[in-house]
């Protein structure tokens, strides 16, 4: 497999950190030593020393069961729940595309693959003074292809089309989409998701439910999609 993978979302709160958590998992349980990393995670909360937590990578970890250090996943950890650019500003520590690189790549060489999640949905202002960093930026930098995660729900055909439009007109790789909040037998969600790979051409490889603890696909399967082209 290459040595990466970027989880983003068709938008904020629809459960990219869950989606997340399971996949690192899945691929932890099938012998794969797997690390997480977000590049700048906000609405975090202190410790009794008045140290930020990375709230996304301690619930990634504590699913996931991966010893990795919580330090490593995070480099930009703001306290505000808001955009990352937004945060910034009031708190200081903008993101510095050098520094995620060199956190990535670190992870690269200590670890067999890493799971890297998005803020937000794919439109995402991450620095914007100075200096103007997109989440697309971010994706680009690690030289990453991606999933997309999506809400089984009502609009998601209107938001996955419109997200993968976006991602193909911006030369961003996509290998497939997994669903959230997915009601099997549902006679909608059954339909979005059929209706969802027909007009983007892309797969829906996974559907996750309420409360599941594991994706309903295969490590091997898994590993063969991770490790194929994306759709650009």
């Amino acid at each position: 497999m290459d040595k990466g993978i970027f989880i983003t979302g068709t938008g904020t709160d629809i459960g990219k950190t869950y989606v997340t958590a399971l996949l690192v998992k899945k691929l932890t349980e099938a012998g794969i030593d797997t690390a997480y990393f977000k590049a700048a995670v906000s609405g975090n909360d202190r410790d009794e020393n008045g140290r930020l937590i990375p709230g996304d990578a301690a619930f990634v970890k504590k699913i996931s069961g991966i010893s990795q250090p919580l330090d490593t996943m995070c480099p930009y950890v703001y306290e505000q729940a808001v955009s990352p650019h937004l945060a910034s500003k009031s708190e200081g520590s903008p993101v510095e595309v050098d520094v995620v690189r060199t956190r990535y790549e670190k992870l690269c060489r200590e670890h067999g693959y890493v799971v890297c999640e998005g803020s937000g949905g794919i439109v995402c202002p991450i620095r914007y003074d100075d200096k103007k960093i997109m989440l697309e930026d971010i994706i680009k930098e690690l030289d990453l292809q991606t999933l997309i995660v999506a809400d089984a729900g009502l609009g998601t055909i209107n938001s996955a089309v419109l997200t993968c439009e976006y991602m193909r007109a911006h030369k961003i790789g996509i290998k497939g989409i997994i669903f959230n909040h997915f009601h099997k037998g549902d006679v909608m969600e059954e339909d979005n998701k059929s209706m969802c790979e027909e007009l983007t051409g892309l797969p829906v490889i996974a559907c996750v439910g309420e409360n599941d603890t594991d994706l309903d696909i295969s490590a091997d399967e898994l590993k063969i999609i991770l490790d194929g082209g994306a759709d650009i």
